[in-house]
């Protein structure tokens, strides 16, 4: 039966890749002009928190909070509150789907002066879709979803660093058992993050922070929806690293800068040989022809190692599957804060680029963020861009500080 298969495609297409302008269409030897590299659950990457989303999607260096999982869980170390809830939501590419949306609850905990352990769950729901036969006939409503729960030991390793290994389970259900042949998906998967930072003291009068980060998350098993032999779907895997730096302008205001480098620990699609009619060309055994790359049905491992070298257009097309994000983060009187950010993603794997803004407000044992994406560009069928107007809401809640009148804060203690 027929039944909207292509919807699903569609959405796991969209959440990574939203900037598309034009179709893929190679020559007869099978070049491309965009060759993005697609995973499973692409929903992994999605930014979960406002604040990180307000920042340009930086967060493997700034300074922890409760939502750290998702960035780099070896600052979960220095989180200054011992015990932190958060809770955030986004609705989600609802310039195409009315009723998308994904939500994220975070819990950290300090077991010790040293060690800090957090879990965190994060859902998402594609909305509700009508499936209907090659017939018309009408199958019923589901409601698609995926979800991943995460568990994380963060340790301090000295004054100023850190580091982190968590573990993930990953379940994707985006069929419902109603497309034949297939099956829910799942994966368990883990990250690792290393931290630093530190306290200096700039020209005789500026209190500063200098940190980095980097964190490989998603290292996991590969996924299929196909409930028979087939070829698995790498999940996404990715490399994040970065510095930032917070000034303490003098008692009432800071200002923190952040850079965060990307890059997806996946292979690379290659290119392949093409017919004068534009279908693949096969060899004796009836496999397709890889005219420029590699193969990229490999091992996790395999696929690992050779993302750092497998790109169709050698180091040049390499280079441009590294993403960028910029942002920056004022506090006043650590009370309330504006944010502003960046993030750059090459044409050629995607063509992401858009403007972050966000605010927050912090006061006793509770804060709430909001943050704003505007897009620098659009789509050349609609002309807007499917992530246009996207808003991002979270709750921080500091469990331990109930009932008392202390600020929170999102600054790491100085060690």
């Amino acid at each position: 039966m027929k039944k909207r298969r292509f919807l699903f495609a569609l959405v796991m297409l969209l959440t990574m890749s939203f900037g598309i302008k034009a179709q893929e269409v190679p020559d007869v030897l099978g070049r491309l002009d965009y060759n993005v590299i697609s995973t499973a659950v692409p929903f992994m990457m999605i930014a979960p928190d406002a604040r990180a989303a307000g920042m340009g999607d930086c967060g493997v260096s700034t300074t922890p909070d409760v939502y750290s999982m998702h960035w780099n869980p070896a600052k979960y170390a220095f989180i200054e509150d011992d015990f932190s809830v958060g809770l955030a939501y986004s609705p989600w590419l609802r310039q195409l789907v009315p009723d998308m949306n994904i939500a994220y609850l975070a819990i950290s905990k300090r077991v010790s002066p040293m060690s800090t352990v957090a879990a965190t769950v994060r859902y998402f729901s594609l909305g509700d879709i009508n499936f209907t036969s090659d017939n018309n006939e009408d199958l019923g409503t589901y409601s698609p979803n995926e979800w991943a729960i995460d568990v994380a030991y963060s340790r301090k390793l000295g004054n100023y660093i850190s580091g982190a290994v968590s573990g993930r389970f990953i379940y994707s259900n985006l069929t419902q058992g109603i497309i034949d042949y297939t099956k829910p998906a799942f994966s368990v998967a883990a990250d690792i993050g290393v931290y630093y930072n530190r306290p200096v003291y700039w020209f005789n009068s500026i209190d500063a922070e200098i940190s980095w980060g980097v964190a490989i998350t998603n290292i996991g098993s590969k996924m299929t929806y196909n409930s028979g032999n087939t070829r698995k779907d790498f999940i996404p895997t990715n490399l994040r690293f970065g510095p930032s730096i917070k000034l303490d302008i003098d008692d009432y205001n800071s200002l923190a800068f952040s850079l965060d480098i990307n890059k997806l620990l996946v292979p690379t699609p290659p290119v392949y040989l093409k017919t004068a009619s534009g279908t693949d060309s096969l060899d004796a055994s009836g496999y397709p022809i890889i005219f420029e790359g590699m193969d990229d049905n490999v091992s996790l491992v395999q696929g690992i190692i050779q993302s750092f070298y497998d790109a169709p257009g050698g180091f040049s097309e390499e280079m441009k599957e590294f993403t960028l994000s910029v942002g920056a983060e004022y506090w006043y009187n650590k009370v309330f804060t504006v944010r502003a950010g960046f993030f750059h993603e090459a044409k050629m794997k995607g063509d992401r680029r858009y403007l972050t803004f966000g605010a927050g407000l912090r006061y006793n044992v509770f804060g709430l963020d909001v943050s704003y994406l505007v897009p620098v560009n659009n789509t050349a069928t609609s002309g807007t861009n499917p992530l246009e107007s996207t808003l991002r809401f979270d709750l921080i809640f500091c469990i331990d500080k109930w009932g008392s009148n202390t600020k929170l804060e999102r600054t790491p203690s100085s060690n």
